[in-house]
């Protein structure tokens, strides 16, 4: 069964990783996917070849979520060439990872604006249309590290756990709407990028997880899946942790 069948997805950010995964999933149940990229073209436009072989509707634009007139004018964008939304997802993010006595200002500054002001600048831009439809669902990509902090971490952990109380606040204005806003907390999911660690420093990570594994995309795309669908039709205002066990 195709669970988001005929549906319009925003995937910030999905070029790779994480966002990656989520597209595919999101294809496979039928959904047509809008997904932004920030640089890496070439794989944006393979990404669109193949959700669009999946017999869905499908296509990359190159936008930065952190501008809050860019993300407007996507939002239009996407409603000429798709029709409707009916869900969006806050995937853009970046880090800058360094102790507080060594962080300079415009690495704290620019993980804030691209992790989190990115989420309101998106959120505000499809408000109008979930309201008008009195339906939708907003998924919003925290982190593990914004539930409990993490050690050179402190710009990233605040973007993460600022997102996880922007979540519930839309939860409350727009339930009445039967508008619902969630968020998944990934725990160590293993990536390309998580590829080019010392094998030794991921096994370790690995053997502290209760699950005794790291995740994949495809772990947190299948949490995506169930708060973008109707089986979590009475699900708003959470966290859900796809994350091995690393928090229990």
């Amino acid at each position: 069964m195709k669970l988001l069948e005929g549906k319009n997805v925003i995937i910030t950010g999905a070029s790779r990783g994480i966002g990656k995964g989520i597209a595919e999933v999101f294809a496979a149940h039928g959904a047509n996917v809008a997904f932004t990229y920030s640089s890496s073209e070439a794989p944006a436009l393979e990404l669109e070849k193949e959700l669009k072989a999946q017999g869905v509707k499908a296509k990359a634009y190159k936008s930065n979520a952190a501008d809050f007139a860019a993300s407007e004018t996507l939002v239009s964008q996407i409603l000429e060439d798709f029709g409707g939304i009916d869900v969006l997802i806050n995937n853009a993010g970046v880090t800058r990872d360094n102790l507080l006595i060594r962080m300079r200002e415009e690495d704290f500054d620019s993980v804030i604006e691209i992790n989190l002001k990115s989420v309101f600048n998106m959120t505000k831009a499809v408000q109008r249309t979930l309201l008008k439809q009195r339906k939708g669902s907003i998924i919003n990509m925290s982190s593990v590290v914004g539930v409990k902090g993490n050690a050179g971490q402190s710009n990233y952990a605040a973007s993460k756990a600022g997102m996880i109380g922007f979540t519930k606040s839309v939860a409350l204005e727009l339930g009445s709407r039967n508008i619902r806003c969630n968020a998944i907390a990934p725990g160590f999911i293993e990536t390309e990028m998580t590829g080019k660690l010392n094998e030794e420093v991921v096994q370790g990570w690995r053997d502290a997880i209760p699950l005794k594994r790291g995740g994949s995309p495809e772990d947190v795309a299948n949490a995506c899946l169930f708060l973008a669908s109707d089986l979590s039709a009475y699900v708003t205002g959470q966290v859900l942790n796809v994350d091995g066990g690393m928090l229990t």
